[in-house]
């Protein structure tokens, strides 16, 4: 498949069959996320592997009401949470650089991109979790000062095959020298 393809084709998945992911396979998630761009190559990402069941449950109870991603929380055969490491990427010596401030979500959002898309490319579903309780999730998983709790994704082999939501036309927000 190529890059378009796998653009046009990767969905959210919530519901994920009862099949181990092989540790090869979490390795090629890992290392997709580690080539991705980041701000000065600051790579402010941190990821944690949750597989113990009792934090997964913990996490599934701060999970937004009736978000429809609160089972998968648990039911996903891989559970990561991905965290930013603050005033790093968009700063210079301690000094933000631009009017955004603190650039680590938009660099967490380009190695996101890379592990959804390495996953789709090996046959695995994902799903980002970004609606939780972050304070709680820092808690339950121990993530120190100077970092954030950004997202939680769920991966596995899909249980499901959705269809593709509706999408914009290119020409409803293509915009030619001024907005």
């Amino acid at each position: 498949m190529n890059l378009t393809q796998l653009i046009k084709t990767r969905r959210s998945i919530r519901k994920y069959k009862k099949q181990e992911v092989q540790k090869e396979d979490i390795q090629k998630l890992l290392e997709a996320v580690r080539w991705a761009p980041s701000w000065a190559n600051t790579q402010c990402w941190e990821m944690i592997l949750i597989s113990d069941d009792k934090i997964r449950e913990a996490l599934k109870k701060i999970i937004s009401p009736k978000n429809p991603a609160t089972d998968a929380v648990v039911s996903a055969p891989l559970l990561f949470a991905l965290c930013g490491k603050n005033k790093v990427s968009g700063y210079y010596k301690g000094e933000k650089t631009t009017r955004h401030g603190d650039w680590f979500m938009y660099d967490l959002g380009i190695a996101t991109q890379n592990f959804l898309l390495k996953a789709h490319k090996i046959g695995l579903g994902t799903l980002v979790i970004g609606s939780f309780d972050h304070n709680k999730s820092e808690e339950i998983l121990s993530i120190p000062n100077g970092y954030e709790a950004v997202a939680l994704i769920c991966a596995g082999y899909p249980a499901q095959s959705p269809k593709p939501p509706k999408r914009k036309e290119v020409s409803e927000f293509i915009h030619y020298d001024r907005f």
